[in-house]
C-alpha cells in the first residue's frame, strides 16, 4: 500500500468559516465522492453559528467542486453529518441535529435544552438536497438529551438494512452529576425501507459515545466507539441480529486512542476491515490499520498524518481507500484533508 498526496478541501480561515469540523465521505452509487463537514461560522466552538458544507467530486478525486451550504439553521446549529447511500434505489441519506447556539452540550445535559434530530436525502447523486425534516421523536427516547448523529457515514448491510450510528445522554436524576463514564451511550438507528426510522439497539454499558460501525465477513456487525474508561483504548461491540443488541463491550487493547471519534469501514468481497484513527495518547499520528480475520487483529499499518489529527471519515472507490481527515501543522483543527491509499 502505497499512500497519495494530501488534498486540502476545507482550510480554516477560508470560505468566511473560522473553522471546519465533523468530516463525513460517501461515495454515491455513480462513483461521486460527496464531503462533508460542519462549517463553524464564528469561532472552533462545538456550538454557535454551524452550517452543513458540501464539496463533490465526479472524478475520483482529481478535481473538486466549490463548497457550497446545503443545511443552515441561521445563527442555531445543524451538525454532526452523517451520510448513508441506499444501493437499491440510489437515495442518499444524510441525518444532522440541530441545537439552539447558545444551549451547547453542557446545557443540554443539565437543562434538558432541546437536541433534535433531522433528515435530508438527494436522489440525484448530491447535486440537490430535500430541507431538513425533523424525525426525533422516531429516533430518540423521551428521556435522553444529549444526541449526537455520527461523526462519518452510515452503512446498509447485505440484507438492505440501512444503519446510522449515534449516540446519547439519559436524563440526569435530580442532585445528579454528568459522568461521562457512567452517562454516555452508543446505539444506532436503522430503517428497512429508507422511510421509517427507528430506534436500534444501545449497548449495554455507559461509558462510550461517538461509534462507527461495520458489516463484518460473517455477517455479524462490529462497533467501535470512543470510550471514557481511561485505558486509552478502542471499545466495541458485536451484534448478532443486525443491530437490534449488542453483546457486551470489550477493549481493543491493539488499537490506542485518545478518546477521540475514530472510522472503520468493511470490504466483505475482499475480506477486509479499514479502521483509522489517533495511534497516539493526545491528537496526532492518524494511522489506517488493517483487519483480514474481521477485527481479531490488525495486521497492516499505514501513516496517513503523523502531525496534530483528530476525527476522520472513510469510504471505498474502486481498489482505492479514500481517508477524509482533520489535520494541522500547530493544532489538529486547521483543515479538512483527503488521502487516497491504493489496495
Amino acid at each position: 500500500m502505497n499512500s497519495l498526496e494530501r488534498v486540502d478541501l476545507f482550510v480554516s480561515g477560508e470560505g468566511g468559516y473560522n473553522s471546519y469540523r465533523i468530516p463525513a465521505i460517501l461515495v454515491s452509487s455513480k462513483g461521486t465522492i460527496l464531503v462533508f463537514c460542519e462549517g463553524r461560522k464564528h469561532s472552533l466552538s462545538d456550538t454557535g453559528d454551524i452550517d452543513i458544507i458540501l464539496r463533490r467530486s465526479t472524478d475520483g478525486g482529481k478535481t473538486w467542486e466549490e463548497p457550497r451550504i446545503i443545511a443552515d439553521a441561521g445563527k442555531d446549529v445543524f451538525g454532526n453529518p452523517a451520510p448513508v447511500l441506499d444501493r437499491k434505489t440510489g437515495t442518499i441519506y444524510l441525518f444532522l441535529t440541530w441545537n439552539l447556539a447558545e444551549k451547547g452540550e453542557r446545557v443540554i445535559l443539565l437543562e434538558s435544552a432541546p437536541r433534535t434530530v433531522f433528515l435530508m436525502k438527494s436522489t440525484d447523486d448530491g447535486k440537490t438536497w430535500s430541507d431538513p425534516v425533523e424525525i426525533t421523536q422516531s429516533v430518540k427516547e423521551e428521556d435522553w438529551t444529549w444526541y449526537a448523529t455520527g461523526p462519518g457515514h452510515g452503512i446498509q448491510l447485505k440484507n438492505g438494512r440501512l444503519i446510522v450510528p449515534c449516540d446519547h445522554v439519559v436524563r440526569l436524576k435530580l442532585g445528579e452529576v454528568f459522568d461521562p463514564k457512567k452517562h454516555y451511550y452508543s446505539h444506532i438507528i436503522y430503517s428497512d425501507d429508507g422511510i421509517n426510522w427507528h430506534i436500534g439497539g444501545t449497548v449495554p454499558r455507559g461509558g462510550t459515545n461517538e461509534c462507527q460501525v461495520a458489516e463484518l465477513s460473517d455477517g455479524l456487525l462490529y462497533l467501535t466507539m470512543r470510550n471514557y474508561d481511561n485505558s486509552y483504548r478502542r471499545a466495541y461491540s458485536v451484534s448478532r441480529d443486525s443491530g437490534i443488541s449488542w453483546d457486551e463491550v470489550k477493549i481493543d487493547e491493539m488499537l490506542v486512542d485518545p478518546v477521540c471519534q475514530a472510522s472503520i469501514i468493511s470490504d466483505t468481497e475482499k475480506g477486509l476491515v479499514a479502521f483509522c484513527n489517533p495511534a497516539s495518547l493526545k491528537r496526532e499520528n492518524l494511522t489506517l490499520r488493517i483487519s483480514y480475520d474481521d477485527c481479531k487483529s490488525w495486521t497492516k499499518s499505514i501513516a496517513i498524518y503523523k502531525g496534530p489529527s483528530a476525527y476522520s471519515d472513510l469510504a471505498l472507490l474502486d481498489d482505492t481507500i479514500l481517508c477524509l481527515y482533520e489535520n494541522g501543522d500547530k493544532m489538529p483543527y486547521e483543515r479538512i484533508s483527503l488521502t487516497r491509499i491504493a489496495l
